[in-house]
């Protein structure tokens, strides 16, 4: 992330809320191609917030793909690797695209709205590229690749997404708006009025929570948070940008595109085989999957935390001795643990729950341990 500056203003996009980042002295910085708040009052500080009670945030930037029609189901079951068909009305599942090798194109949440309608949360940075991928599977050829009753619309201009994640997200949420929050569980949505505008709610973040994700038109975003913000000062509530959210996430070990997972990358190797149905039928990547599983994986990515000191950061080297056996994606210092922790990728045969590898920084191995995920153990998702 950059500090955004007076050269590259004009290149990067603004959500809605952009103007009320800066009322709330946030710290604007470019991500993907958009300013955004890296922070309000400090990382820690909004990282507990969420963790003890609730923290909202602006994810705005995540792009919205809409597909429709009688042949939709039959799309998304050929573009992407979980079972659509195992979603009911008003139910959304974690999935991938993947590119023919096994590469991920994206991960992503599919909402079912109805038995013909679907709407795909993509990442910020992949949503043009996700939209074109999705255009271009629709036109590939027969038999699978030729949808013709299926419409592809990129609807990310026009929708806002407003997060509320900690243990007081249900609470603070139920005071404006028209539905019960309680019967929600977790990776369901309902579409009701919040603040008197119509809105999809979804039980669902990316913070090991429980918490909420609010969709709506761009022209209502400030007012919602406005008044989310003002009703979350009984809840002690804050804002809370892009570094506390990877903290967070990195506790859980959610993976985050360009890092943990890529195009390099198969959800195999990146331990995301529990949303990977082969036995569906053919999806793209199904070949190349299928292969590397019966052939075994030839590394893994692994969570580990430090018994040195040093916070093991992106890019990293990882060590056994003096050979190199893989590299870290990401790392932090845990505010919730108050230790240094981090996941990369490793050969195989080292990836175990135990086993010591070193962390090259800057020049000095330091130690650490692999470990089982997520760091953080929460039960607080409600299921």
């Amino acid at each position: 992330m950059n500090i955004v500056n007076e050269q590259n203003l004009k290149k990067l996009k603004r959500t809605p809320l952009y103007e009320a980042h800066k009322k709330l002295g946030a710290r604007i910085v470019d991500f993907a191609g958009w300013e955004m708040p890296v922070l309000y009052s400090g990382i820690i500080e909004e990282h507990r917030a969420v963790r003890n009670s609730v923290g909202i945030f602006d994810v705005s930037h995540m792009g919205e793909i809409e597909i429709v029609g009688r042949e939709a189901v039959k799309l998304l079951q050929f573009l992407t690797v979980n079972d659509v068909t195992r979603l009911n009305d008003n139910e959304c599942q974690y999935s991938m695209m993947c590119y023919p090798d096994g590469g991920i194109v994206d991960d992503i949440l599919v909402y079912k709205l109805t038995g013909e309608k679907f709407m795909l949360c993509v990442n910020a940075s992949n949503a043009d590229k996700d939209y074109q991928w999705i255009l271009k599977s629709l036109h590939a050829g027969k038999p699978e690749g030729m949808f013709r009753n299926a419409e592809v619309k990129n609807v990310s201009d026009i929708l806002s997404q407003i997060s509320i994640q900690g243990k007081n997200s249900e609470p603070l949420l139920q005071n404006i708006t028209s539905d019960d929050l309680s019967v929600i569980k977790h990776n369901r949505f309902v579409l009701t009025n919040v603040g008197g505008v119509n809105a999809l709610v979804s039980r669902t973040g990316y913070t090991g929570e429980d918490g909420f994700e609010i969709y709506l038109k761009n022209e209502n975003a400030e007012r919602v948070w406005n008044r989310l913000l003002e009703i979350g000062k009984e809840y002690d509530i804050k804002p809370v940008g892009l570094g506390a959210r990877d903290t967070l996430r990195l506790e859980m070990k959610y993976p985050l595109y360009g890092n943990d997972i890529s195009e390099k990358t198969t959800p195999l190797e990146a331990g995301l085989s529990w949303v990977t149905k082969f036995d569906k039928g053919n999806f793209i990547g199904r070949e190349s999957l299928l292969k590397q599983k019966k052939g075994g994986l030839k590394r893994k990515l692994i969570g580990f935390e430090m018994t040195d000191k040093g916070i093991p950061r992106s890019h990293y080297s990882i060590f056994k001795g003096a050979e190199q056996v893989g590299e870290v994606t990401s790392g932090t210092m845990s505010p919730s643990l108050n230790k240094a922790i981090g996941v990369g990728y490793v050969k195989i045969e080292i990836s175990d729950i135990g086993n010591e590898i070193e962390i090259d920084i800057r020049g000095s191995h330091q130690k650490a341990r692999i470990v089982s995920t997520p760091f953080y153990k929460s039960s607080k998702i409600k299921q």
